[in-house]
């Protein structure tokens, strides 16, 4: 067995350089290929990457790290927590695996959040006092023994129980004293039995990631954390064990880590800016592994190899071996650099991409335990690339930095919003309980023809605007079918809510292949955000002027809030993202207002993306939190009261910013509620919320059309809550990747339950 892990990742991309596992994915899904064609694909984009790190030259290479959809999901079935309405439905395992992601007939799925501070989401397991635990499924073994027979020994990677727990929801059943983690002292058989069969496998290290750990923990989760790997360590027959902890400062859960049976310790050195100073005082690690995770797994910025080495080779007396390896996972960055062909060359000399990030991983490693003298040549290429980045003119607009500065508390200040709420309604007119929905429609395979067609120059931009003027009144005309009363112009036009803009934006860069997935099938390309951000001219206005000519009722525009871009591009690392929220509030302030100057009486500026920027210390959310909110406010502040502004968030644990949603003053903000049952809405009046909410009765990342029975129960239990006044009737997010024969079929019922509703309320 290795004594040594020796330089590595924590994990790698999984959909495949040109997203060939969405494709396969999907087309299982629509029946058009059979499951041996997806698995076949699986297998081969698993052996490109073990083949890929182990050729790089990296100590030791992860297993387990792909999934066909999420790895919480993956981990709730290896452990047996399939709740038992999924296994009524009498499928094979792999159906009922999709059954909990996507639904199935009348069975919503789980509920999907975000993992961390991310944009990849998760599944959320659910966890009751009666949940049975068992080995039900051996894929961590299984894809171990795959990666033999290519001749790798491979670290399979599992998500370490108290992360499971902490991560899980209670059953609906559970009694309100029960928390998931109760359940530790059952689960760990479990993780030991796996453990046990990985050994025998063959395994020599298994990794057990805890990153729940770099958020604020209690005294009692770090004395179960204590429990759980002095009983794992303990295990007479097992592999070694690496823990790492991710996304911030571990805090007091690195000594309890350090002091633990286990054989090598993780810690993120890019987001966790005083784990340095803590490791030196660890004396537990003296006969411990020390995996330095220096190389950022999060962003695309090329390391600063001098910067780097110099913390490494601080923590050299520290343990009693220091590896180099990744922040996180490289998961949430895309596969390769060198795909990219229209990337401007000398802000391309700035990035690093996964396959750029294992390299240095490799060459740190190499300079840290041979000597810089080794790779020279590299250290030398690699400071050049920084260096140019830090001197370039392009990154600075003096212009946009003078605008900013004089910003001042009144830039972020509406009206009175009772007063606003009056002059609103007497300009738009609306029914109780309004319905629209939240912006994008369906992109058919002819409309992202045609955009394609046009940034090849195979078309003209008269053909083009032809083409998405006609989708634009395919949507008017199918809103007006069903009766909604706000409508949108569905975004036809727009590859992405984030992308888009940084394409119209001054500031940004954006890829071809720089794919990553958000969950399951769906994959973004973050925008790269490399300089000052201005707005050169209107970006939406005339897509909007051209839906309103098509209908008397009003017509959203459709925007990307501040804060929301920021988090799904890829940001400058080079000064306070306060600043460059600020930069990036001012470029769609700027388009808020041609908007209204257009005629446009209903904004909605988006941040579904709010809660997921929150640090994960408590003592760092009121900084973000006021940059965060005044950005917001700064974008949406230049309008008059007459002006109904709308924001949208989806897929977050609300409760912890939720008196930052009351500040965003917000004349409606629409909301995820409808696998969460309207818990949201307990949340909203625990502070008061007096704006208008729509909490989302339609699940739209499921194919399930829902019954007008249960939409109508869904909008009777936010009557509960929420004044009939103030509620809109919405989706929970944009349409776009749904088929129209479905979201006709959806908005349909979700009309007809509105309508059932609105007369109730009048009888």
């Amino acid at each position: 067995m290795t004594s040594q892990i020796g330089s590595t990742v924590l994990g790698y991309p999984r959909i495949g350089p040109r997203r060939e596992l969405k494709r396969a994915l999907e087309s299982y899904w629509s029946g058009e290929t059979d499951r041996a064609r997806l698995r076949e694909t699986a297998g081969q984009l698993r052996a490109r990457t073990w083949r890929r790190l182990h050729e790089a030259g990296l100590g030791s290479v992860p297993s387990n790290t792909f999934s066909y959809y999420d790895q919480v999901l993956d981990t709730a079935v290896t452990l047996g927590a399939v709740p038992e309405r999924y296994r009524d439905l009498g499928r094979d395992p792999l159906d009922t695996y999709f059954a909990m992601a996507r639904g199935a007939e009348s069975t919503p799925p789980l509920e999907m959040t975000k993992w961390f501070d991310t944009n990849y989401h998760y599944l959320v397991p659910e966890i009751g006092p009666d949940t049975r635990f068992g080995l039900s499924d051996r894929t961590p073994v299984e894809r171990f023994r795959e990666a033999r027979e290519l001749g790798i020994t491979t670290r399979p990677v599992l998500i370490g129980p108290l992360t499971f727990l902490l991560l899980a929801k209670s059953t609906a059943e559970a009694p309100a004293s029960f928390s998931p983690a109760d359940r530790l002292d059952d689960l760990l058989p479990v993780y030991a039995e796996l453990l046990e069969e990985l050994h025998r496998a063959g395994a020599e290290w298994v990794q057990l990631d805890e990153p729940a750990f770099a958020a604020d923990r209690s005294s009692a989760e770090l004395d179960r954390l204590r429990t759980a790997y002095a009983r794992l360590g303990g295990l007479s027959t097992r592999p070694k064990l690496f823990v790492p902890t991710y996304f911030g400062d571990p805090g007091e859960s690195l000594g309890v880590l350090a002091s633990a049976p286990i054989e090598a310790v993780g810690v993120d050195l890019v987001a966790g800016s005083t784990t340095p100073d803590v490791l030196s005082g660890l004396t537990g690690l003296r006969n411990k592994t020390l995996v330095a995770g220096l190389v950022d797994g999060r962003n695309i910025w090329r390391c600063d190899l001098d910067e780097a080495l110099s913390t490494a080779a601080t923590l050299l007396g520290v343990a009693g071996e220091v590896s180099i390896g990744t922040s996180c996972s490289l998961l949430h960055v895309p596969h390769d650099v060198s795909a990219e062909r229209e990337i401007d060359p000398q802000v391309k000399s700035w990035l690093a991409f996964a396959e750029q990030k294992v390299e240095e991983v490799v060459l740190l490693d190499r300079a840290l335990h041979e000597g810089r003298h080794v790779v020279r040549e590299q250290l030398d290429r690699g400071r050049a690339a920084v260096e140019d980045r830090r001197a370039a003119a392009r990154s600075r607009d003096e212009r946009v930095r003078s605008r900013t500065s004089e910003l001042r508390p009144e830039h972020a200040r509406r009206g009175d919003p009772a007063k606003r709420r009056a002059e609103q309604q007497r300009a738009l007119d609306l029914p109780p309980l309004p319905t629209t929905t939240i912006g994008s429609f369906p992109q058919t395979s002819e409309v992202r023809g045609a955009r394609a067609r046009f940034h090849n120059g195979r078309i003209d931009r008269a053909t083009y605007e032809s083409a998405m003027t006609g989708e634009i009144r395919r949507v008017i005309d199918l809103q007006e079918e069903l009766g909604l009363d706000v409508l949108v112009h569905g975004e036809p036009e727009r590859n992405d809510m984030v992308q888009y803009f940084a394409e119209h934006l001054e500031g940004f860069v954006s890829t071809e292949n720089g794919w990553v997935q958000s969950y399951g099938s769906r994959c973004v390309r973050p925008p790269i955000l490399f300089g000052d951000v201005s707005r050169p001219e209107p970006i939406t206005v005339g897509w909007t002027e051209t839906a309103r000519s098509m209908t008397d009722k009003p017509v959203k525009g459709m925007l990307t809030g501040p804060v929301t871009i920021l988090a799904w591009s890829f940001v400058r690392n080079d000064q306070p993202l306060a600043e460059t929220a600020n930069q990036v509030a001012m470029a769609i302030r700027d388009e808020v207002v041609d908007l209204e100057s257009a005629g446009v009486g209903v904004v909605q500026v988006d941040e579904p993306a709010l809660r997921e920027l929150l640090p994960l210390r408590s003592e760092q959310h009121a900084q973000y939190l006021d940059w965060a909110v005044r950005s917001f406010r700064l974008a949406t502040s230049g309008v008059s009261d007459s002006t109904q502004i709308h924001t949208h968030l989806c897929y977050s644990e609300f409760g912890e910013v939720i008196n930052a949603i009351v500040d965003l003053d917000a004349d409606v903000t629409s909301l995820e509620a409808a696998r969460s049952r309207m818990e949201v809405l307990d949340d909203l009046n625990s502070v008061g919320f007096a704006n208008g909410v729509g909490p989302g009765v339609h699940d739209i990342h499921s194919p399930r059309v829902p019954e007008v029975d249960e939409i109508e129960k869904l909008l009777h239990a936010a009557l509960e809550a929420v004044p009939a006044e103030r509620l809109w009737v919405n989706p929970d997010c944009g349409l776009k990747t749904r088929g129209y024969e479905e979201v006709k079929a959806a908005l349909g019922n979700v009309r007809t339950a509105a309508r059932r509703v609105r007369d109730s309320l009048s009888t």
